[in-house]
C-alpha cells in the first residue's frame, strides 16, 4: 500500500505561468540549501532562494516563448543552460549578480523535446538536442559546439518525433550512448561513435514523454500518455529489452526522475499528483496530491547529505511544491 499524502514542505508561488522544468543545483562547497531553477510558459526562468522562499532573480532571454528544459553545468552554479520554444538554448553568465546570455545555439526545431547534457571529462560536456527536420537530433560538443553528429532514423523506420533524450555512458565503452524516446512509443538505443540505431524497443502505444535511465544497473524507465510506466534493460549487446511493467490509476505521464542515489523514482502526472516508487522493484511509496492542475516536471537535489534532500514539482497551476521525502524511502 501506498503512504497516504504528506503534506509538502513549502510552496513557491510567483511564476504568474505553468512550471515546465526545474533544476536543483548544490555548489561545492556545499551551501545548507541548494539553488533551484525553474522554466516557465512565459518565457522566464526564476532563480529561487530556498531559505527565503522568494524568487531572487528573473532570466528573460526567449522573447516570451515557453522555456522547457533548464540546466546547470555541474561544478560551476554560476553557468546555466535554458531551451525555449523560441528554437534557442541559452548559456547564462550568473556570477557576481549578472544575468547575461554569453552564447547560444539554435535548435532549428519547434517540438517540446528536451535536450539532455552529459559530463564527458572535466569541463566538457555532450549537449543532445532535438534538430532540424523534426525527425533528427543533434549531438555538439560544449564550450567548442562542433557538431559531433546527427541522428536520424531510416525513413521506412517511421519512429516520428523524438520526445525525450538521455545520455548515458556505457561502463564498457568509452563512447556514450543516447536513449531516444519517440512519438510511436519506441525506446531507440543509439551509438553516438558510429552514428547508428543499436536496438529498438516498441515498448508503449502513445508518445513517450518522460525516461530515465540508471546507468549502473543498465535499467530503464519511460512514461508516456497512457496509463503504463515500463521498465527495460540494456544487455552486454547492447539490445534493449522490456522487464517490466506498472499500470498507473489515471492516464498521462509528463516526466520521469530517478533520485541521485538511485532509490526513488518520482513520476509528475496529468492528474494532478506525484508518484513515488522504490526503483528496485517498482514499489508504490507514495502518492503527492497538492496541486490542481497537471504536474509538468518533477526534479531532486543532489545534496550530499539525505537530510538535505529535497524534492520539487511544478505545475500548470503556476506553483512548485517543495518536499523532503527521504525519511519515507
Amino acid at each position: 500500500m501506498a503512504l497516504p499524502s504528506p503534506d509538502p514542505q513549502y510552496v513557491l508561488r510567483g511564476t504568474t505561468d505553468a512550471v515546465n522544468a526545474l533544476c536543483f543545483h548544490c555548489s561545492d562547497p556545499e551551501p545548507e540549501i541548494p539553488i533551484l531553477f525553474s522554466g516557465s510558459s512565459n518565457g522566464l526562468v526564476h532563480i529561487w532562494n530556498l531559505k527565503t522562499h522568494r524568487v531572487d532573480r528573473t532570466l528573460d532571454g526567449h522573447g516570451g516563448k515557453s522555456v522547457h528544459w533548464v540546466k546547470t553545468l555541474r561544478n560551476r552554479r554560476n553557468a546555466l543552460l535554458s531551451q525555449g520554444r523560441d528554437q534557442n538554448i541559452c548559456l547564462w553568465d550568473l556570477a557576481e549578480g549578472r544575468s547575461v546570455v554569453t552564447d547560444s545555439v539554435s535548435t532549428e526545431n519547434i517540438g517540446f523535446c528536451k535536450c539532455s547534457l552529459l559530463e564527458v571529462e572535466e569541463r566538457r560536456w555532450l549537449l543532445a538536442m532535438p534538430w532540424k527536420g523534426l525527425e533528427e537530433v543533434r549531438v555538439l560538443e560544449l564550450p567548442s559546439k562542433i557538431s559531433v553528429c546527427t541522428l536520424k532514423p531510416e525513413a521506412d523506420a517511421k519512429l516520428g518525433m523524438p520526445m525525450c533524450l538521455k545520455m548515458w555512458q556505457p561502463k564498457v565503452s568509452s563512447h556514450p550512448s543516447l536513449l531516444v524516446g519517440y512519438e510511436d512509443g519506441s525506446v531507440v538505443l543509439w551509438n553516438l561513435s558510429m552514428g547508428r540505431m543499436q536496438s529498438r524497443l516498441a515498448c508503449h502505444q502513445e508518445p513517450i514523454m518522460g525516461l530515465d535511465f540508471d546507468s549502473e544497473k543498465a535499467k530503464g524507465v519511460s512514461a508516456s500518455s497512457e496509463k503504463m510506466l515500463c521498465c527495460w534493460s540494456c544487455n552486454e549487446q547492447q539490445s534493449l529489452e522490456l522487464r517490466q511493467t506498472y499500470e498507473l490509476t489515471n492516464p498521462g505521464i509528463a516526466e520521469v526522475t530517478l533520485r541521485q542515489d538511485k532509490k526513488v523514482l518520482a513520476t509528475a502526472g496529468w492528474d494532478h499528483r506525484i508518484r513515488l516508487f522504490g526503483w528496485k522493484k517498482m514499489k508504490p511509496l507514495a502518492v503527492l496530491d497538492y496541486h490542481t492542475a497537471a504536474v509538468h516536471c518533477v526534479a531532486f537535489s543532489d545534496h550530499s547529505q539525505p537530510q538535505e534532500r529535497l524534492m520539487a514539482a511544478g505545475s500548470k497551476d503556476h506553483r512548485i511544491s517543495v518536499w523532503s521525502i527521504y525519511n519515507q524511502t
